[in-house]
């Protein structure tokens, strides 16, 4: 069934905002998931594993997707965009091999997700959303739940984040097509590369 943009729109703001009722059935669901969804496919890290167990995906989804939050698929957060699947998140965060200390950009901040589970594990998280509602709504949200080594900017990930380079490891989460990864000038390794 097709979704009007309205409606989109309307649901992104309405993400689930604090601690839901039936708390324990959420870490339930997500020790499940990362069990099942996660671990079950190969994800060994142990910072990674740790960091899908804290971060809460129920509070980063729409009030209507909140049931569906630790299922194995990603899910519609408004303006046509989505969460990731959670093994996709996880391997994702893996694959970057952080060990903590670590200066990370994300590319495509969606709802914050990713930046909190990458907040879990980095020291510090900036993070880049091309749809200027998701990135003030993604900003707000993880505020709220207070991550506070995460910085979210509104703009074009291409162009990256020169004032926070070099980076450790860059991220991108979501992609227009035919775009580009960031370019080296502007968010270059610490490595340099």
């Amino acid at each position: 069934m097709p979704l009007r943009p309205g409606w989109l729109a309307f649901t992104a703001l309405s993400c689930a905002s604090g601690p839901t009722a039936d708390e324990p059935a959420m870490v339930r669901a997500r020790e499940r998931m990362v069990a099942e969804q996660v671990e079950a496919r190969g994800v060994r890290d142990a910072a990674t594993l740790a960091a899908m167990r804290a971060v809460p995906r129920h509070l980063f989804v729409p009030s209507a997707q909140v049931g569906a939050a630790y299922e194995d698929h990603p899910l519609p957060i408004g303006h046509g965009q989505t969460i990731s699947q959670p093994y996709i998140v996880a391997f994702m965060t893996e694959a970057l091999g952080l060990r903590g200390g670590e200066t990370v950009l994300e590319v495509g901040t969606g709802s914050g997700y990713q930046a909190a589970v990458l907040a879990r594990v980095a020291s510090r998280v900036y993070s880049m959303e091309i749809v200027e509602p998701l990135a003030a709504e993604a900003r707000e949200r993880l505020s709220r739940l207070q991550y506070q080594n995460v910085d979210v900017r509104a703009g074009d990930g291409y162009l990256g984040w020169p004032d926070a380079a070099p980076f450790d490891g860059i991220m991108v989460t979501a992609a227009a097509p035919g775009s580009r990864s960031p370019s080296r000038s502007s968010s270059r390794t610490a490595a340099g590369s």
